[in-house]
């Protein structure tokens, strides 16, 4: 069981499970280094840990673009210098892009694989030697039901997110072949309560503002969970060191339908969710 304590890395960290995660980890005794590009959000969220804590954490905030590889050397650098406890690293940070595969272009794809994909790869290798020379150490990379299920409109997000789930269950085995101090769980949150829809990009070929709209829409239809919820699940996930940490009733849900039905589990699932959009599901 990976003990929570010492100093935790969270990239993506200003806003939504990476917030929360930021949040609960403090109340457990974490210090922190907390990433994003949005270092005005990352001061406040280290303001409100300072102020409604009370347990003496130590936080820096670190502006990072996880799309440039040379932001997260600098970052894995000084994260270990200010917090030389630190033995867990959670690779966070992503976004979203709406659109059918010929609405997107190569561009957009690649933004989106340096953030989501690329991003948590050299998260990984950028703290791994670190963490190896703690008594004991947890990696923590995001992926998503979307790196278990592929659905229309998410051809760049899905090839991202199983992306991450390949590159991080190689890694684990890796790790425990090695007898390893690390740890590496995977996670695939179904909906949650966050703003990536909302901050995502569009395909260029999406003209339509009223299709964004309501693609938005669906999605914030079906997100039950909220970040608070992902976190504590996440946080109980590192405490078993589980492997794959499912997160919410809709993705244990199509986690179990996509081994049932590998190769035609959309249908059923289409007509499910639907429903959720609805708000008629039973």
């Amino acid at each position: 069981m990976t003990v929570i304590c010492g100093a935790a890395a969270i990239t993506g960290a200003a806003s939504g499970i990476g917030r929360a995660l930021a949040i609960e980890l403090a109340r457990r005794g974490c210090d922190l280094a907390l990433a994003d590009r949005d270092e005005t959000g990352l001061k406040a969220l280290a303001g409100e840990i300072g102020k409604g804590i009370d347990n003496g954490r130590k936080v820096s905030v670190h502006r990072v673009d996880v799309g440039e590889p040379g932001n997260i050397s600098q970052f894995a650098n000084e994260a270990t210098i200010a917090h030389p406890a630190l033995s867990i690293v959670i690779n966070n940070a992503g976004v979203a892009l709406l659109g059918q595969f010929e609405e997107i272009d190569q561009a957009q794809m690649e933004w989106l694989f340096d953030i989501n994909f690329w991003g948590v790869v050299h998260g990984t290798r950028a703290f791994l030697p670190h963490l190896k020379t703690r008594p004991e150490a947890h990696i923590v990379n995001l992926s998503s039901i979307f790196g278990i299920i592929a659905p229309p409109g998410q051809s760049a997000y899905a090839a991202a997110k199983f992306a991450v789930r390949g590159f991080s269950e190689s890694v684990r085995h890796e790790l425990a072949m090695a007898g390893s101090p690390v740890r590496l769980s995977v996670v695939h949150p179904g909906g949650v309560a966050t703003s990536i829809a909302r901050s995502s990009r569009t395909g260029t070929g999406v003209t339509d503002n009223a299709r964004r709209s309501q693609m938005i829409e669906r999605f914030e239809n079906a997100a039950k969970a909220t970040p608070k919820d992902a976190a504590l699940r996440i946080i109980k996930g590192i405490e078993r060191n589980e492997p794959r940490i499912l997160i919410g009733n809709d993705a244990r849900f199509m986690d179990i339908l996509q081994r049932f039905r590998p190769g035609t589990y959309w249908a059923p699932l289409q007509r499910k969710l639907e429903k959720m959009a609805k708000g008629t599901a039973k």
